[in-house]
């Protein structure tokens, strides 16, 4: 596909009013390199259940930030298998997702390829020294311009501009972001005008790569089952995230599928 027309060949599905694009992992990874390219900001979101509920119950906080942002891709496999659910004619079914770590990887391999830096943002000092360790390992040639831990509390505003700082001084093309939800999409919405490179919300895609947290077996990812397999790991964390989102998330989109549940009207499209 002629990379001058990516952009306008992804169109986009609401999901419990979160406009989710339909995509592929060679789609969304052209595009975004090809805003790096020319040195455009353009934010990117990995949504899976947790953080699609979220931005529905919070449609003036979490909501209003993903339907702003540039990108937002389907991340779980339910939300995949939604977004086949409610194609239109003509649409075609995705086969695969488009996964927060997978898409890490990839960007990393072509950035590596074409000579553009990356920076990482989140996370822990001890997760970001095994992770540069590891990409650098992984991809001979990446250039990491740098990384920051910033501290795990709001930020002053002394703090905030000197972080923003860095990252312009490094040059990075790419900004990988790992707050966490909904802390990395407030943060990376916040900043858009503030960086003139793309932004990719990856969420725990850190801690995978730097070897901390293992990735769910695939079988269990191609089943829709990798939120068992992050349970059974931190159950004391994560109970509430799967046991009420999850099944709230299957009653929601039946209501949006007999078409009685009340979406919310954001009447906002984000252009590529």
């Amino acid at each position: 596909m002629n990379s001058a027309t990516v952009g306008t060949s992804i169109s986009q599905t609401p999901i419990l009013g979160i406009p989710v694009r339909r995509t592929t992992y060679e789609e969304c990874t052209e595009l975004i390199l090809q805003k790096a390219r020319i040195h455009q900001s353009f934010t990117v979101a990995e949504v899976n259940v947790h953080s699609l509920m979220s931005g529905y119950l919070s449609p003036k906080g979490h909501g209003y930030y993903l339907n702003h942002f540039s990108l937002v891709l389907p991340d779980g496999q339910p939300i995949r298998w939604a977004l086949n659910l409610f194609r239109k004619s003509g649409e075609k079914r995705l086969i695969d997702r488009v996964r927060g770590p997978e898409l890490m990887l990839r960007l990393c391999q072509k950035a590596a390829d074409e000579g553009i830096s990356i920076f990482l943002y989140g996370s822990t000092p001890l997760v970001l020294e095994k992770l540069q360790n590891n990409l650098t390992n992984k991809f001979p040639n990446l250039t990491i311009a740098g990384a920051i831990s910033p501290p795990f509390r709001p930020l002053t505003l002394a703090e905030d501009t000197a972080y923003i700082q860095q990252i312009r001084q490094s040059g990075a093309g790419l900004v990988f972001v790992a707050l966490g939800c909904p802390r990395q999409e407030q943060w990376a919405f916040l900043h858009r005008n503030s960086l003139d490179c793309p932004m990719i919300c990856v969420g725990a895609a850190f801690d995978m790569h730097a070897g901390i947290i293992p990735e769910a077996p695939l079988f269990l990812q191609r089943l829709g089952l990798e939120w068992l397999y992050r349970f059974c790991q931190e159950p004391t964390r994560l109970w509430k995230r799967y046991l009420l989102f999850n099944p709230l998330f299957l009653i929601l989109l039946a209501l949006q599928f007999i078409k009685i549940l009340p979406l919310r009207n954001y009447n906002h499209v984000v252009s590529l």
